[in-house]
C-alpha cells in the first residue's frame, strides 16, 4: 500500500543555499516519505552553499543534487508548514498554515566549521518538528 505524506514542510531562506536546503535534507533523511519536503528563497542563489554541502556529507546526507528554487505563493499555499529561516517578510501568508521562524545565523560565505554548528542546530529543530507533526497526527 502506498505511504501518503502525513503533512508537507516548505523551509523558506534568502537564497535558499544553506539554511534551507539543510533543513530540507534533514526533514528527507529522518521522516523519508512521511512528510512532503519543499525549499525555496525569496531571492534564490546560483548554487547550493558548498560549505553547506561539505557539512551534510560528514552526517551522510548529500544535498549536492539540489538547486536553489525562487519562492512562489503555490508553495506556500501548498505546504502545511511553512518553516522561515532570515527571510523577513517577503513570505506571503496565507490563513490555516502554521509558520515557523527559525532563528539561525546565515552559512553563505562561510567554511565548513563555521556552518557544522548551523548544521547541528537545524537537526536539532527538524527532529523537534518531526515530533509535532507526529504529534499532531496522533491527535487527528
Amino acid at each position: 500500500m502506498p505511504t501518503t505524506a502525513s503533512a508537507s514542510v516548505l523551509f523558506v531562506c534568502i537564497h535558499n543555499a544553506g539554511r534551507s536546503q539543510m533543513a530540507a535534507g534533514f526533514l528527507r533523511h529522518l521522516a523519508g516519505d512521511r512528510v512532503e519536503v519543499r525549499s525555496a528563497g525569496s531571492m534564490p542563489g546560483d548554487r547550493i552553499n558548498p560549505s553547506a554541502v561539505a557539512a551534510m556529507a560528514e552526517l551522510g546526507i548529500d544535498i549536492s543534487d539540489q538547486q536553489p528554487k525562487v519562492l512562489t505563493a503555490d508553495a506556500v499555499q501548498a505546504s502545511d508548514y511553512v518553516i522561515t529561516m532570515g527571510c523577513g517578510d517577503a513570505c506571503p501568508y496565507f490563513p490555516g498554515k502554521k509558520y515557523l521562524d527559525w532563528k539561525l545565523d546565515d552559512p553563505a560565505g562561510q567554511g565548513v566549521e563555521a556552518v557544522r554548528p548551523i548544521r547541528d542546530a537545524i537537526e536539532r529543530l527538524v527532529e523537534g518538528l518531526i515530533a509535532e507533526i507526529d504529534a499532531e497526527q496522533q491527535d487527528n
